[in-house]
This record gives structure tokens, C-alpha cells and sequence, in this order.
């Protein structure tokens, strides 16, 4: 019985320990990436918003979103680096696929009379 009570504190310290070391772990990982940031960058932001990073700030980032549209981040909501692919989506990848569709016909339409028969007929 003596015993327990010390065991319970230990039983208790120890992953609160672990967590604590795995979460200095992660917030120096995120200080390397916000550190190492470049312009031309592909990121992710914690938001979801794949942006261009387009300059650097003490604390802040410029994110373009699309052609011409920046707006301004702090550095910690930046989340990982994208990886570009080495293979660019073309336009021209669209019409061959587009012309790989098969025709369909369109439905036929019916009137509300037909449609009405043919529920009452199934």
C-alpha cells in the first residue's frame, strides 16, 4: 500500500513527460519550416490555402493566392512546403481527355401524363 502512491504519481509523470518532449519536437520542426521559407515557396497554410510565397516579413508572410492577389499572413500559420510535381497539369491534357468522352444521348423528356402512367404501370 505504500507503494501505490508513488506508483500513481509515476504512473501520471511519465506520459505527461512524453507529451511534452514530442511537443518541443513538433514547435522546433515548425520553427525550422517557418525559418527556412524562400520566395517562390509552394506552402500550405494550418487555413487549407495553397498559396506562393512572394516576400518576407519579421513576423509576417506574403501569400499570392492567384495572379496579382497577395495578402498577409503571420509566419505560424504556415503549415508544410508543397512539393511540386515534376509533371505540370497542361491545358492541352483537358481536350484529350474531353475527346476521349463518349457521345451520350440527352434524356428524353416526359410529360408529367407519361410519367405518371408509367410509376402507376411499375
Amino acid at each position: 500500500m505504500e507503494l501505490l502512491f508513488p506508483l500513481l504519481i509515476l504512473a501520471l509523470l511519465v506520459p505527461m513527460f512524453l507529451g511534452i518532449r514530442r511537443q518541443k519536437k513538433e514547435m522546433a520542426k515548425t520553427a525550422e519550416l517557418q525559418d527556412s521559407l524562400t520566395v517562390g515557396d509552394r506552402v500550405l497554410t494550418t487555413s487549407g490555402l495553397h498559396a506562393t510565397v512572394v516576400a518576407l516579413g519579421d513576423g509576417t508572410v506574403d501569400l499570392e493566392v492567384a495572379p496579382g492577389i497577395t495578402t498577409t499572413w503571420s509566419r505560424m500559420v504556415i503549415r508544410e512546403l508543397l512539393v511540386e510535381d515534376d509533371e505540370e497539369f497542361e491545358e492541352d491534357d483537358v481536350d484529350e481527355i474531353v475527346d476521349e468522352i463518349p457521345d451520350t444521348e440527352a434524356p428524353v423528356e416526359e410529360t408529367p401524363e407519361e410519367t405518371k402512367r408509367r410509376l402507376d404501370n411499375e
